[in-house]
């Protein structure tokens, strides 16, 4: 492991402040600790460190300060940002209207030596990888270390636009190691410079500090088309701050409406308008800086928008590094696969016409076994799969929906308040939900999750009741944790009959089941009162009026 080190070169940006302000800072005795120094016009100078601010003077900055640091470094481009030759400090200025310069950021530049060694291998893999972090994390200290790695072995080239990786001046900084540089004459012609590289000069690697506009995001998925490895940061904290960035969002693929087939649509339990990631990212691989050594990565960008855009939790690895340098590693858990599943629970089927008026259909669940599927004798267990919860109650159950709409099962979920996660894949179910429909004419997902032994629950129709009455089958619940509180839908019930009868046109009643909408319509009937059922399950609701 690299023992990490650094070189600052305090004392050369000391040589452009003030005496009393330079003073100031020696006095507060943090010099390590350091981030920048504030200077602006008619105010107090302050220090900012890692942990706080601490104000150098009671002395307000005069326009003399302004112009003694100003006539002591570098033309500003246009951008504002200056530098201090060979050295990687930025000095950035604020101007009033009139172009005068009335503030300075005076930003103090480190070369770190070691920091790359928590995602080492992500780097010299030849992925394209993409920094992400609040400003002042140490993404470019990140880069910059990137860069001197990778020239050991391959062409890397710079583009430096604000000289913050390379440092100001003609002669990069050593920090860069063999690494070339190209620097940018506006920051708007960024993209151009990009491409230039690319062309000229026969790159293997390209790194770029902060890409922030459309143009820039354009050049870079050019580069990565042409199989050259980039190495860039952008703004943004996490993946879903870059997928809401709609100038940003193509660096990782993207996401667009798209509409589905009523085949697609009935297969993947959705509405026929979903998101769908719009093309490959540009980057392979995404990094979020969370502290300075701690990082967050998510390996295959394009799986992570995916999973994003389908509704599912996303499980980044995590690395950090401890007091002693070492590294630690949290990869995230994989749910476990369905071989060797239990039995679920046999029930004769029963067809609708068999049931009588005012009976709430049954879900019935199955799992035909095939005769040449057989199964190890320690995967058997007598016990049915409907009290799974009894036997570990802590256990999330893996439900994959089979044209059962995902949006109704994630709300009975709820309701209902049981362990249970939408399987991503068929295979990775621990129960398939599906309908009567399908499930007669024989589907080959379901027929294989029987021949894996995982139970199929049917159901008669696509509604919300029909799937809190499954999900209180798998979990045993008791029979009144799946209908509301009687006593509060009578008391709701009666208060909005009073208000009718009292002179008040029609009162709607909150969103309930088919069970608790009879309750209600045959309360208003007994009041001599008229009820009408509106919407769609699960926001179907009575109405209350007179006639």
């Amino acid at each position: 492991m690299t023992q990490k080190r650094i070189t600052d070169d305090l004392h050369i940006l000391m040589t452009v402040l003030p005496t009393r302000i330079v003073e100031a800072v020696k006095k507060a005795n943090n010099s390590d600790n350091l981030l920048e120094i504030i200077l602006d016009l008619g105010r107090q100078p302050i220090a900012r460190f890692v942990s706080g601010e601490v104000i150098l003077s009671e002395e307000e900055i005069k326009r003399i300060d302004i112009d003694f640091v100003v006539s002591h470094i570098g033309e500003f481009d246009a951008d504002n940002r200056a530098g201090l030759e060979r050295t990687l400090h930025r000095i950035s200025a604020i101007r009033n209207r009139h172009s005068v310069i009335v503030g300075l950021t005076c930003r103090v530049g480190r070369a770190v030596y070691g920091t790359i060694d928590i995602i080492q291998d992500l780097v010299e893999s030849g992925k394209s990888i993409l920094l992400l972090g609040k400003p002042g994390i140490g993404k470019t200290t990140m880069l910059r270390e990137s860069a001197r790695i990778l020239a050991e072995t391959k062409r890397v080239i710079i583009v430096d636009t604000s000289n913050e990786i390379g440092g100001d001046g003609d002669v990069p900084h050593p920090a860069v190691g063999k690494a070339r540089r190209m620097q940018v004459a506006t920051p708007s012609l960024q993209h151009e410079v990009m491409i230039e590289a690319v062309e000229n000069h026969n790159p293997e690697v390209i790194i770029i500090d902060e890409i922030g506009r459309e143009l820039e995001a354009m050049a870079a998925r050019t580069i990565a088309e042409r199989g050259v490895q980039l190495v860039a940061t952008a703004h943004g904290r996490t993946m879903e701050n870059l997928l809401l960035n709609p100038t940003l969002s193509d660096l990782i693929g993207g996401i667009e409406s798209v509409t589905l087939s009523d085949e697609e649509a009935r297969r993947r339990g959705t509405q026929k308008t979903v998101l769908e990631r719009r093309s490959p990212p540009t980057f392979d691989v995404l990094v979020e800086l969370q502290d300075r050594d701690r990082v967050a990565i998510h390996p295959d960008v394009a799986e992570v928008v995916d999973t994003i855009v389908r509704g599912y939790p996303v499980t980044p690895e995590i690395r950090w590094r401890d007091a002693k340098d070492e590294i630690h590693v949290e990869k995230p858990v994989k749910a476990a696969g369905t071989k060797g599943m239990v039995q679920g629970t046999r029930r004769a089927y029963q067809g609708s016409g068999d049931s009588k008026k005012g009976d709430q259909p049954q879900p019935y669940v199955t799992n035909r076994q095939r005769p040449e599927v057989s199964f190890e004798p320690e995967s058997y267990d007598p016990l049915p799969q409907r009290v799974i919860s009894q036997r570990n109650p802590n256990r999330v159950i893996r439900i994959y929906p089979y044209g059962v709409a995902r949006n109704r099962m994630q709300q009975a979920t709820a309701r209902l308040g049981v362990p249970a996660m939408i399987a991503k894949d068929i295979d990775d179910a621990d129960i398939v939900l599906t309908l009567r429909a399908y499930y007669r004419s024989r589907q080959q997902p379901i027929m294989d999750a029987e021949a894996r032994g995982v139970p199929i629950y049917v159901l008669r129709a696509n509604t919300i009741n029909q799937i809190e009455q499954s999900l209180a089958e798998v979990f045993n619940l008791p029979s009144d944790s799946v209908t509301a509180n009687y006593d509060d839908v009578a008391r709701q019930t009666e208060s909005a009959i009073q208000a009718v009868v009292n002179g008040q046109k029609w009162v709607d009643l909150p969103p309930a089941n088919s069970t608790v909408r009879k309750i209600q319509h045959e309360m208003a009937r007994q009041a001599e009162l008229v009820s009408h059922s509106y919407g769609k399950d699960p926001n179907r609701r009575v109405r209350i009026f007179r006639e």
